[in-house]
């Protein structure tokens, strides 16, 4: 998919305007990518296309509207989805400098996408936002032992990763208990540290939240056992892509893919999860990959996402799900995006890097 034009992640931003294909308002400024969006600020109108979808329901009927839910549900959803994004685009750092050791929780994205690190802050109440020097690339972090205690730990105790991060949490908790206890040296926990930091996950590692299902995921209904709606919906915002692909000389489609390192089981859920039919599949360079260009499966992934996505991944979603509704099939239509993508490169890059070059 290297030829693709990718509304998706792991990619640079590119302003799109487009008077035929979409109805943007005033206050509005779409930006689409060659492999992603950028974020906007406000809406776009979206038009539904009712599916008919029966083994899906259970996922679908799932609103993940914050704002319509109680405090608890709002809660619980939120966290669920937030494991979901980690599981994604977190890590659990243990490191050494200057003979003291530190825990980092931390969430990375592009600064195109810092809006999505700002909806997390304000959730959790709690933590800092920085970006990098070139303003390219934008954290979320939690450092302070007592916060990761009482906001961090009750969360991921409460709902597991689902991937091998599960394997580095354990680790991290682990850390912070040694620190914390007063009764060993500093060198018995230099010592204990620096074992756990050098411990790895097996190849096949399998979070043990698998295990309820045998660690084997064969329909909906074990997928479903194992991974909720907020979960997938947080993975998919840090890891999805929504884009275009050119299958022939005269014919563009729409297509989804996640694409991960490890963790076939989580993949094997997601296709049972949003109705995709292919196997998972081994990429050249040894990754796992999720993805379909199936009309059904593309139908059945619009009714899934909708309304459910905080950053500029809902804008490439709404994007990429209204020109499916509106102009599959339209050859000159979907490559006139894809022309205007291109032509938009550059000036969207320069933009951003000016935009973003110190810490908030």
């Amino acid at each position: 998919m290297r030829e693709t034009l990718l509304l998706g992640s792991n990619s640079s931003s590119y302003l799109y305007k487009h008077k035929h294909t979409l109805k943007i308002n005033m206050e509005e400024k779409s930006l689409l990518t060659w492999r992603q969006f950028a974020w906007i600020k406000n809406k776009l109108n979206f038009i539904h296309q009712r599916l008919h979808v029966e083994h899906l329901k259970k996922h679908f009927s799932l609103n993940f509207n914050f704002h319509k839910q109680t405090l608890t549900e709002k809660n619980e959803n939120f966290y669920q989805w937030l494991v979901g994004f980690t599981d994604g685009d977190g890590t659990f750092s243990i490191v050494n400098q200057n003979n003291k050791w530190s825990l980092t929780y931390k969430l990375s994205k592009n600064t195109y996408n810092l809006r999505v690190l700002h909806f997390i802050k304000k959730q959790l109440k709690v933590g800092s936002i920085y970006i990098e020097k070139g303003g390219k690339q934008g954290h979320y972090r939690i450092r302070d032992l007592t916060t990761l205690e009482s906001v961090i730990f009750p969360i991921f105790d409460k709902y597991p990763l689902l991937t091998t991060k599960q394997f580095n949490y354990l680790k991290f908790k682990e850390a912070y208990k040694i620190l914390s206890n007063s009764s060993l040296s500093k060198l018995e926990k230099d010592n204990l540290i620096t074992k756990i930091v050098s411990s790895k996950p097996t190849e096949n590692y399998i979070s043990p939240i698998w295990s309820i299902v045998n660690n084997e995921i064969t329909d909906f209904k074990t997928a479903s056992t194992v991974m909720s709606k907020p979960w997938l919906v947080g993975f998919t915002e840090a890891e999805g892509s929504f884009y275009l692909v050119k299958k022939s000389e005269n014919r563009l489609v729409h297509g989804f893919e996640i694409t991960q390192k490890l963790d076939k089981i989580a993949l094997t859920a997601i296709k049972y999860l949003l109705g995709i039919k292919t196997r998972v599949k081994i990429t050249k360079s040894g990754t796992f990959s999720v993805v379909t260009t199936n009309s059904r499966a593309i139908e059945n992934i619009i009714k899934y996402f909708k309304n459910t996505m905080k950053g500029m991944k809902s804008v490439e979603y709404r994007i990429w799900s209204r020109s499916y509704i509106k102009h599959k099939g339209d050859f000159e239509k979907l490559e006139k995006i894809r022309s205007d993508v291109r032509i938009m490169r550059l000036k969207t890059n320069t933009l951003l890097n000016m935009n973003y070059t110190k810490d908030v």
